[in-house]
């Protein structure tokens, strides 16, 4: 299949993400907010979450919290 299939296929979806504000390549980090999540309903510090996941996802911290940020903002709203 060819990325042009890919994409004609899931135009109206990925515009709709692309609209409400959702980056694509943020898909490569779910799992980090569910660990994120996980660990600080277990009772972990910010700070200590943090730094394991940047270790465990190979990225910085920094990224980590603008992560985090991002994921539990609102979406843009989308009009039909």
């Amino acid at each position: 299949m060819k990325v042009i299939e890919i994409l004609n296929f899931n135009r109206e979806l990925l515009k709709r993400l692309l609209d409400s504000g959702i980056r694509l390549e943020d898909v490569r980090y779910v799992n980090l907010y569910t660990d994120y999540f996980h660990l600080l309903s277990s009772g972990g510090k910010v700070t200590y979450i943090v730094a394991v996941l940047a270790e465990r996802y190979g990225i910085s911290e920094r990224k980590v919290y603008g992560l985090i940020k991002r994921f539990q903002s609102d979406c843009k709203q989308v009009t039909v």
